[in-house]
């Protein structure tokens, strides 16, 4: 495999990152994923819009973003990769000594990792729904950075392979916020609800393509947080990601929904959004 790190295309196992990075040191850094369909990246400008507001709000001044496309273009032509692919993109503060909390006070570059690999779709998953648990959400309080800092959603994904569960999904003084790397939604007398855009939530760019289609198809929809003693109210829930796409909940921690089958609204979804990424 080859991936590109600070200006140079190379072997995987030949590339090297300072140990004074302060991605590696601090998790001070940020980062997107983006698929491809049709070998088109998907919602491209909305991907690099969303890492240009995380690079701002964690004050880390990227001056070569417009040189990012051509990168991940010549990062697949190198791998020679003919099926859909999901790029890795990472910026980090850079590398500086004496390690300090503080920002180094001399002016320090970036570091920009890219990665390409094949996509595995999981088609079964979007068919017949999945497991789902309930977990505590104990993430900072800026969720809508997509900050590298992620060993929360580590142990609470941990926690759902454990439980033979696809995803982990948290809660915040008992209110639905988000999965570990997925939007949640939910669907109750044919109205859609989902978590508001807040700090409490990364607003996942599948999630804003999902809204659009509920505008477009005139699906009610309710941006409003989901209280946890209310889920039995509700008639059906999926899932959203660029790598989920639109997955049904078919079971959330012992509780199965629907008989076990994807809700209505939920398909509907998913035919408007296969319609969609076809025809991209």
């Amino acid at each position: 495999m080859i991936v590109f790190v600070n200006n140079e295309f190379v072997p995987a196992e030949k590339s090297a990152l300072s140990p004074f990075d302060r991605g590696f040191l601090f998790a001070d850094g940020v980062y997107e994923s983006i698929r491809t369909y049709n070998k088109k990246l998907f919602r491209y400008e909305d991907h690099i819009d969303r890492l240009k507001r995380s690079l701002r709000e964690i004050r880390l001044d990227f001056k070569e973003l417009a040189s990012i496309k051509n990168i991940i273009i010549e990062l697949i032509k190198k791998n020679e990769l003919e099926n859909e692919l999901l790029v890795y993109l990472q910026i980090t503060r850079g590398a500086a000594f004496p390690r300090t909390h503080s920002f180094p006070k001399e002016k320090i570059s970036p570091t920009i990792f890219i990665s390409v690999q094949e996509l595995k779709e999981s088609k079964e998953e979007q068919t017949d729904g999945v497991k789902v648990i309930l977990q505590e959400d104990v993430r900072w309080l800026r969720c809508d950075i997509k900050s590298i800092s992620l060993l929360p959603v580590v142990l609470a994904s941990q926690k759902a392979t454990e439980e033979n569960a696809a995803e982990a999904i948290l809660l915040r003084d008992g209110m639905i916020t988000e999965g570990t790397h997925t939007n949640f939604f939910a669907v109750k007398d044919e109205t859609l609800y989902t978590a508001p855009k807040s700090k409490l939530i990364l607003e996942g760019i599948t999630r804003k393509v999902v809204l659009e289609l509920c505008e477009k198809f005139k699906i009610d929809f309710r941006e409003e947080f989901i209280n946890k003693d209310d889920l039995k109210s509700f008639d059906e829930f999926f899932i959203t990601s660029t790598t989920k796409e639109i997955t049904p909940v078919t079971s959330i921690d012992y509780w199965t929904i629907n008989e076990g089958n994807p809700g209505k609204i939920t398909m509907s979804l998913q035919t408007v959004f296969k319609k969609l990424v076809e025809d991209y």
